[in-house]
């Protein structure tokens, strides 16, 4: 953003955005004074006309200090915004501590006021903005994850007609191996619209895993571009990190030095447990769960998986494959967490805990490592 001289007054302009429209206010935070309410067409071109009209308003030079709430509609307002001249900012919605405190009405124009407010009196936390390459490659990876939401559905619906019309699998249990596969071929129903309906059902759990299995490919190759390509290597030597998990971790986080300790970045992904305290009164709760659900969601998989590696210290092939290129120092570093991880894990459960209280344990532990690893901690 740019440096405020003595001459300039600072208008912080509040925006609430949705699909179709724009609220707009400004605020003049030495004279506590909003101005300017205005609806417009939910465009960066109609934002910039607005700011454009009450620069040439005012007979004095100004700054604007534009901001909006982080939502479905993305980064693209920011960085018009940007490209345009004007200081922009998106801002974490559950960092923004309203100055007017709660209200009973609610409308567009009212959100403006609030969100300019809150600019003046910097009650909010930023959101990191990604690179425009950066975020291509994350849309990437979720297209990715949602195919495999849709394949996961569609394999359930495939064994729900299967329940239905009594044709079960003899080894319940052990479904979508290739012995699975090659049982299913077999399948067949004397009803013509049975089999039809079959026959769908089965397409879309090809089709799916065919797609899925293309996207892969596709991911090691973004897993070599230069922009990532240093991050992966390094995470990829932990035992329960693969190409893919690797890949999806650097590009949703990108930049691991905006965290200045571990501790931040564990909050940041929502693994931290809640806390209710009042005077004496200390009560531990459950999980944040806050921020990015998808880092937590593959962390704690991760986690999953380091605990079934060899506790015996022997590393299988693709692990060996992962580190062969990596320096002493950083597979020193992935084993070392490797056998922590899976050490806490298994005594946690030993101790009778749940397995999933086990698993996000195990996956706290691992975004500690991780942090450590991306920012050069690793002595």
């Amino acid at each position: 953003m740019e440096s405020i001289t003595q001459n300039e007054k600072v208008l912080y302009v509040g925006i609430d955005v949705h699909k179709d429209t724009y609220a707009l206010c400004c605020f003049d935070f030495q004279r506590n004074e909003l101005s300017d309410e205005m609806i417009v067409k939910g465009t960066t071109k109609a934002v910039i006309s607005y700011l454009e009209a009450i620069k040439q308003k005012h007979r004095e030079e100004l700054l604007f200090v534009c901001g909006y709430e982080a939502g479905p509609t993305g980064y693209g307002l920011c960085r018009g915004l940007q490209q345009a001249g004007f200081g922009c900012v998106v801002m974490a919605p559950t960092t923004m501590a309203n100055p007017e405190g709660k209200r009973r009405v609610k409308t567009d124009r009212i959100d403006a006021r609030a969100i300019a407010r809150i600019l003046a009196y910097k009650s909010y936390r930023q959101v990191y903005l990604p690179s425009e390459a950066m975020e291509a490659l994350k849309e990437y990876t979720r297209a990715r994850d949602a195919k495999k939401r849709m394949y996961k559905k569609a394999k359930q619906e495939l064994l729900s007609f299967l329940l239905r019309n009594g044709s079960t699998y003899p080894e319940s249990g052990k479904y979508w191996t290739e012995k699975f596969f090659t049982w299913i071929k077999t399948v067949q129903f004397s009803e013509k619209w049975m089999q039809e309906a079959f026959s769908e059902y089965l397409a879309d759990v090809y089709s799916l895993k065919a797609k899925i299995a293309l996207m892969d490919a596709k991911i090691r190759e973004i897993a070599e571009l230069e922009i990532i390509k240093d991050g992966v290597d390094k995470l990829v030597c932990f035992g329960g990190i693969d190409v893919t998990t690797a890949v999806e971790t650097v590009v949703e986080i990108n930049d691991f030095t905006r965290f200045a300790t571990a501790a931040q970045f564990v909050s940041y992904i929502g693994l931290c447990p809640g806390q209710d305290s009042s005077g004496k009164s200390k009560i531990m709760l459950p999980l944040t769960k806050a921020g990015n659900r998808r880092v937590r969601a593959l962390f704690c998989e991760s986690a999953k998986a380091i605990k079934r590696t060899n506790p015996y210290g022997e590393k299988s092939k693709r692990i060996q494959m992962r580190q062969k290129n990596a320096s002493a120092e950083i597979v020193a570093y992935a084993d070392k967490a490797t056998k922590r991880i899976r050490t806490k894990m298994k005594q946690l459960e030993w101790r009778g805990k749940n397995y999933n209280v086990a698993s996000a344990a195990g996956a706290r532990e691992l975004a500690c490592f991780v942090w450590g690893m991306m920012n050069g901690r690793i002595a």
